[in-house]
């Protein structure tokens, strides 16, 4: 913390060689240099949120009622970001600030034992009409939901179905390409092989990697201001738009319970150990008017079943395996207020099966770059107590 905070007195008080652009709230602080040589753009944001849940009562199944509340800084970003030498040579650099957003470390040696500050950091090279490759840690080409910045999400936080199957980020290098078919129908596709094991991990090589495929189409051309990976009807679009998204993510030897998340899988000789685990997604967005869908299926299966077995055959991890699918749905008013809803459904195969249904009311003071969302969730589990729960965040972005 001491180091971010030194890093932001040097770039506010040190006299820069380039010309500073003011911009508009919410768009960063933008910085060019005098010979065009960089482009940087500055931007920070954090999110407060108030969160009530209590159990439902149930006498007959011996269901006593429970409740808590709790306030806490959600999320906390720093974000650096712009091009160096040429625009075809763009970067990303995104922090996290506070411990609910981190993940902390704790003692865990798999990552240095410190904090997982560093979101993203990657270069992408656009070397070739429309491909590029990008190199470093950032969001594989996973569910939409989870590409999705958590600046620009519909409700308080993503759904279950994200939770429990994301592939989330990485370490990875990563070709894309994208091409017009006639008039409007964009295509694009993209190929990553990752380190497999998530972001910041410090164990190195454990035996396998993660290789990623996504295709996707847009039939009717491009949202307003990238809105395909943007939720809520954020630009109103005067004709209807689609995307629609395949993943599929092969994880060899995945030494992660959750993939790149979860615990780490250890054997009795103390190795990182794990079978093959693969995730297929579904999604599509669409978009017409103050109308905005969102659509997301998602299932993971691991070779031989869920359980890794050590040579004495105790069961030493588990794998997160089942399907989910999830839908999204709100409507813009003129006046930036929004009424949506999202139901998830979670089938798994060694945890409660779950059903969420959660209604949301957001008012847009600038877009999703100030912000007031407040949503209600009732969720049913299936051998559980069902519990209810009411989420109230602001989200401020300069």
């Amino acid at each position: 913390m001491c180091t971010i905070s030194v890093l932001l007195f040097l770039i506010i008080s040190t006299p820069l060689s380039g010309q500073f652009v003011p911009a508009k709230f919410g768009k960063g602080l933008r910085f060019n240099g005098v010979d065009s040589s960089f482009y940087l753009k500055l931007g920070f944001r954090f999110q407060n949120l108030i969160v009530a849940d209590w159990d439902l009562a149930d006498e007959a199944e011996s269901y006593t009622a429970a409740n808590d509340v709790n306030a806490f800084v959600r999320r906390s970003r720093l974000k650096f970001d712009g091009w160096a030498f040429t625009p075809k040579l763009q970067y990303k650099l995104e922090l996290s600030l506070s411990n609910r957003d981190n993940g902390g470390g704790g003692n865990k040696s798999e990552f240095g034992n410190a904090a997982n500050t560093i979101l993203d950091a990657h270069v992408t090279y656009n070397f070739y009409k429309g491909f590029s490759v990008r190199f470093g840690q950032g969001k594989l080409a996973g569910n939409r939901e989870r590409v999705i910045s958590s600046g620009n999400l519909q409700f308080v936080d993503r759904s279950r179905l994200n939770s429990r199957f994301t592939i989330d980020r990485d370490v990875f290098i990563q070709l894309s390409h994208k091409h017009t078919l006639g008039d409007n129908f964009i295509v694009k596709e993209s190929a990553s092989i990752a380190s497999g094991e998530g972001k910041n991990h410090l164990t190195g090589y454990n035996g396998g990697f993660g290789y990623t495929y996504r295709l996707e189409f847009l039939p009717f051309g491009s949202f307003q201001s990238k809105g395909d990976y943007v939720n809520s009807a954020i630009k109103r679009e005067s004709t209807p738009k689609l995307a629609v998204g395949f993943t599929y993510d092969d994880n060899r030897k995945a030494g992660r319970e959750r993939g790149q998340k979860g615990d780490f899988i250890y054997n009795s000789a103390g190795e990182i150990t794990g079978k093959n685990l693969s995730t297929f997604f579904a999604d599509l967005m669409f978009k017409y008017q103050g109308l905005s869908v969102m659509f997301e299926y998602a299932d993971k299966a691991a070779d031989g079943g869920p359980n890794v077995i050590d040579i004495d055959d105790s069961i030493i991890g588990t794998y997160y395996t089942g399907s989910a699918y999830n839908i999204a749905t709100g409507y813009m008013f003129k006046n930036n207020i929004e009424l949506a809803v999202r139901y998830t459904d979670v089938k798994a195969d060694t945890a409660t099966d779950e059903k969420h249904y959660t209604f949301g009311l957001n008012k847009f003071f600038v877009g999703h770059k100030l912000k007031i969302q407040t949503d209600f969730s009732l969720i049913d589990r299936a051998d559980r107590q069902n519990t209810a729960m009411w989420r109230t965040q602001v989200d401020i972005h300069f």
